[in-house]
């Protein structure tokens, strides 16, 4: 390709016809010196570049030569004549023309944009009980009668003081609840009552400025994430529930740090009513291992299990399962100790099993191969 030389009187030339010649100057220019063209005449590049590329390769593609005084059949990309490049360029503009158009012979398909198929909420009780599920369910009933897990001296039911009176004791729960994500029970214990000593009522944490609260919470994991929700559910609760905390789940998951865990366990505690199952990861993973459920989140695992668990025990089942699994994780000793004193130890070792306690390994380490060989 020879320089190219040709002057923007040749180009405006060339574009004044209805119909060009193939051998016109503009048909042998690359895109870039068209390009350069434009903007040597001070033209919007994309708009016109896009209308001139389009009809060259139509006209080259059909293999017309005509001459300028031909009958000539307009471009679809031209309503009109232009009678210049700067009308080429306000009609392309007019148009919406920046984008390149597409090739011809090569249609171009609709796509609908990508939507994943909605899940169908499970409705409670519409699902099948998974078989024996019930002499399991009494057997950790039975494993956990002792109330010695964690949760029993440090959780959200435990920890509250009832003797402030009714207001207080619910605010302290949700406290307690709010401060337990992604945090030991020991952890929330010994910040419960650093708060305690501070004074957690409602009105004292709103008049407590952020960075002593924080301070106040500083062991907790996220703390300033929590300090700040804290304070928001504070200012929301004085101004819109009188003081006292929201009575339902629903209004409990508009606070501020606040998901359905929380506020089907604040709900259950506080007013000692069960809308739904409050269900964590430890929960989720064990119920998964057991084949109660199938699913892949803690959300899922409590739809699931609100879709067969009697009503009457969705109140209880997060205090008794989630103390079962910190002494299944943390307390192994006592746990199978616990479960060779049970009323069928051959069955709860089984169960511990299954729950990821290798009996064998730590039977070993704590001498009680010879007893658990036994009931085995």
């Amino acid at each position: 390709m020879p320089p190219f030389t040709r002057s923007s009187s040749t180009l405006q030339s060339s574009v004044e016809g209805d119909m060009i010649g193939v051998g016109a100057d503009w048909k042998s220019m690359t895109v870039v010196q068209l390009k350069a063209q434009l903007k040597e005449l001070g033209l919007p590049v994309s708009g016109v570049k896009s209308v001139l590329i389009e009809r060259l390769e139509g006209e080259a593609a059909a293999g017309i030569v005509a001459s300028t005084t031909a009958t000539t059949t307009t471009s679809k990309y031209f309503a009109e004549k232009p009678s210049s490049p700067a009308a080429v360029a306000t009609k392309a503009k007019g148009n919406g023309a920046a984008k390149t158009p597409t090739k011809r012979g090569s249609p171009t398909k609709s796509k609908s944009p990508g939507r994943s198929p909605k899940r169908v909420r499970i409705e409670p009780g519409s699902l099948k009980p998974p078989a024996n599920w019930q002499k399991i369910y009494s057997l950790v009933e039975e494993l956990r009668a002792d109330r010695s897990a964690p949760v029993d001296t440090d959780g959200g039911e435990a920890l509250p003081e009832k003797h402030l009176g009714e207001v207080v004791y619910r605010f302290q729960v949700l406290v307690a609840l709010m401060l337990s994500s992604q945090t030991k029970d020991a952890v929330v214990g010994e910040t419960m009552r650093i708060l305690q000593q501070h004074g957690l009522t409602v009105e004292n944490i709103h008049q407590t400025d952020h960075d002593t609260l924080n301070g106040l919470i500083k062991k907790v994991g996220f703390h300033n994430n929590k300090t700040k929700f804290l304070k928001q559910s504070a200012e929301i609760i004085l101004t819109q529930y009188n003081g006292d905390i929201p009575p339902t789940a629903d209004e409990l998951m508009k606070l501020p740090g606040v998901g359905p865990k929380m506020a089907y366990i604040v709900e259950n505690i506080a007013f000692d009513t069960a809308s739904g199952i409050g269900v964590d990861t430890h929960m989720h993973r064990m119920f998964n291992d057991l084949r109660w459920v199938t699913s892949k989140t803690p959300e899922e695992t409590r739809e699931q299990l609100e879709g067969w668990l009697p009503r009457d025990k969705w109140g209880s089942i997060n205090y008794i399962w989630v103390g079962f699994g910190q002494e299944v994780q943390q307390q192994k000793e006592k746990m199978l100790k616990k479960c060779l004193a049970s009323s069928s130890p051959r069955e709860a070792l089984g169960l511990v099993k299954k729950l990821r306690l290798d009996v064998k390994k730590e039977a070993k380490r704590f001498g009680l191969e010879d007893e658990i060989k036994s009931v085995m």
